[in-house]
């Protein structure tokens, strides 16, 4: 059972002698807390990213400047927002483990802590099997109900785009989202695999072998829309979780 706040016995309001020696109620500390704990729970954080913070988001033993310029260009957006960033989002893009999700994590937490925004995170792969799943006749949720938390969100994390196969259905979901937030100026920060690159990657023809680029995953007009939508940050690092982060016993 939860203890009730030992400053204002739980009725959330404290009296107070003002200068003038009147008494006021104002309310206790205590109330902004759970407004906090309650905008944290609604953005639905994934468990295994409780542990994301700014704090704990380390560059002292990764090589790469790029990373620490992240971290920099993370925290002055969290204290410009709203008015220095009008809208715009994030783009964080990499090779898989250089702390991607880790850092759009810590900005979503920042924001809603310090500016009290209504945040939600997304995975991408799950918000689009979701969505499919309510096409099921039996299944009670609809496509818009899905849709709607992602379309009102102050700030929306939509981590990993471009990792499910695309197709003509991902691709017109992709621009739905993405074409609403940008009509409405919502503010959404994106991690992706992908290199931020059209169609063909660096459109060297000499290799045989290339990897994906962002155009290829979620289409030239999308990735164009995102170059208005978001500033892109270039992470490149080793990847923990095959380091620092790799599983183990004891």
């Amino acid at each position: 059972m939860t203890q009730p706040c030992p400053k204002c016995d739980g009725m959330g309001m404290l009296v107070v002698r003002k200068p003038d020696g009147r008494s006021a109620a104002e309310p206790c500390e205590c109330r902004h807390e759970v407004r906090v704990s309650s905008k944290l729970k609604r953005a639905r954080i994934p468990d295994r990213y409780e542990h994301c913070f700014f704090e704990t988001y380390s560059t002292d033993s990764r090589s790469d400047r790029s990373l620490v310029a992240a971290r920099l260009m993370a925290q002055q957006f969290v204290d410009g927002y709203p008015v220095t960033t009008e809208g715009k989002g994030l783009l964080l893009t990499g090779s898989i483990g250089v702390g991607k999700t880790h850092l759009a994590v810590g900005i979503l937490r920042s924001l809603i802590m310090e500016k009290g925004v209504r945040g939600l995170f997304c995975d991408y792969r799950e918000l689009l099997k979701e969505i499919q799943h309510s096409y099921n006749p039996q299944v009670a949720t609809t496509e818009l109900e899905i849709l709607r938390p992602v379309f009102d969100a102050e700030v929306l994390v939509l981590d990993e785009l471009g990792a499910s196969k695309p197709t003509e259905w991902v691709w017109d979901t992709v621009a739905h989202i993405l074409n609403t937030r940008y009509n409405d100026r919502r503010t959404t920060i994106i991690t992706t695999n992908y290199a931020d690159l059209p169609p063909g990657g660096d459109g060297n023809p000499s290799r045989a072998m290339r990897e994906e680029s962002l155009g290829d995953r979620i289409g030239e007009r999308m990735r164009s829309r995102l170059a208005e939508m978001c500033v892109s940050i270039e992470m490149r690092g080793t990847d923990w979780r095959q380091t620092v982060k790799r599983a183990r016993f004891g």
